[in-house]
């Protein structure tokens, strides 16, 4: 790793991760500080949402409307769209753009000429995007945790936040190694920030459609996304440190950056 290049890079991502930082911690105060209200009104808005079609409520995350009853339960039914999709999001559009962009702004050439191995550049690189995706997931996590205490109307699991935090960072991180692999594969110096926001979307579309459904195939279909190993039934009193989804998350992780690695030694950069 290069510090100089890893400082910079950190500099240069800073208010990017400040912005994201800031958009989803205020989108999880907002959410639950209407917890409360939810609670003093449960019989009303259950009323409400019991006529709403299984299905749309399933695309949103609500699986069962005892769900939202615990403050736990409440805060993971968000946390899917806001900490998992939005984290996501930004996980790959960081890493896919973060070597990326010194071809399209013209500024490789400046870069592999100084005394720096390709090696150096892509570690110091994917550290900066591991370190971004961290920072993230650390404040917003807290940011939900404290937001949890405040409204709580009765005791929560923190060992099952954690795991769901966990499952979060690992689902955000894999898709940063996503977006590295797939920025190495470009041929020509673009952008591909429309692409990656595109994947996460169109995976998230499969997990929800694969909960949706009724049939054998079209659920078996949903394992193809990272959501689908991602568990949010953090409610669950036997809620679950799954080691093979956990090991599922970190073999296709460091999968993808080692063939991102191996490909981007190799690749004719654009100068």
């Amino acid at each position: 790793m290069n510090r100089n290049l890893f400082l910079k890079e950190m500099r240069r991502n800073a208010f990017s991760l400040m912005m994201w930082t800031i958009i989803i911690t205020l989108l999880i105060i907002l959410t639950m500080s209407v917890y409360r209200t939810f609670m003093e009104n449960q019989s009303q808005i259950t009323g409400m949402l019991s006529i709403i079609p299984k299905g749309a409520l399933q695309f949103k995350g609500i699986s069962n409307l005892n769900d939202l009853m615990s403050v736990l339960g409440f805060y993971s039914v968000n946390n899917i769209i806001y900490m998992m999709v939005l984290g996501s999001i930004f996980g790959i559009v960081l890493s896919s753009n973060i070597l990326l962009k010194e071809e399209y702004n013209k500024t490789a050439e400046y870069l592999l000429t100084r005394p720096l191995a390709r090696s150096e550049i892509f570690i110091s690189k994917t550290l900066v995007v591991l370190l971004n995706i961290f920072i993230l997931n650390l404040i917003t996590s807290l940011a939900g945790f404290i937001c949890m205490e405040i409204v709580k109307t009765g005791p929560f699991s923190i060992r099952s936040f954690l795991i769901l935090s966990l499952y979060t960072l690992l689902l955000n991180v894999l898709f940063g190694a996503i977006g590295l692999f797939l920025s190495t594969l470009v041929k020509r110096a673009k952008p591909i920030t429309t692409f990656g926001i595109a994947l996460v979307l169109i995976f998230y579309f499969i997990y929800t459609l694969s909960k949706i459904t009724q049939e054998q195939g079209a659920s078996n279909l949903g394992y193809i996304s990272p959501f689908k190993f991602a568990n949010v039934d953090a409610i669950n009193a036997s809620y679950p440190i799954d080691f093979w989804h956990i090991a599922y998350f970190i073999g296709i992780t460091f999968l993808l950056t080692g063939l991102s690695w191996r490909i981007y030694r190799r690749k004719d950069i654009y100068t």
